[in-house]
């Protein structure tokens, strides 16, 4: 079965952490660092692939780190994935010496369709409120 990497999952989690903020605000690349429990270095590795994927833009100084680069209801948990991941199929590509069955192919085509659909359903603002309702604070969405 395909897992999501652990880059992706906090990829996710830096996405939500930023959604929380607002699109106004950068936050700093340290509070996201000490607010994740995770490595600055293997921060600035997730970052810089969101950059450059222009999911988030960041900036130096004192007033320096990083935001959205859109609005929160505009990202969706697939597309977020899908920059950390690539394609997100749920089964490894056929060698070419398996044969397949219609109906084991069917099922799989149809696996992810359901996979995509569910992840592409699933926006940042909704991962961000439920995170605010669970947790009582008040995010600036």
């Amino acid at each position: 079965m395909y897992k999501i990497s652990t880059r992706g999952q906090y990829a996710l989690l830096i996405m939500e952490d930023l959604a929380e903020n607002g699109n106004e605000n950068y936050v700093p690349l340290r509070l996201l660092s000490h607010r994740r429990n995770l490595s600055v270095k293997y921060l600035e590795q997730i970052l810089s692939k969101l950059v450059s994927s222009n999911l988030v833009e960041g900036t130096r100084g004192i007033n320096g780190g990083y935001r959205l680069t859109r609005k929160a209801d505009e990202y969706t948990v697939g597309e977020i994935l899908r920059i950390m991941e690539g394609d997100l199929s749920p089964r490894a590509e056929n060698d070419g010496n398996t044969v397949e069955s219609i109906g084991t192919e069917e099922f799989w085509k149809n696996f992810e369709i359901t996979v995509n659909n569910f992840v592409d359903s699933v926006t940042l603002e909704s991962l961000a409120k439920k995170s605010q309702e669970f947790t009582g604070y008040e995010y600036m969405i």
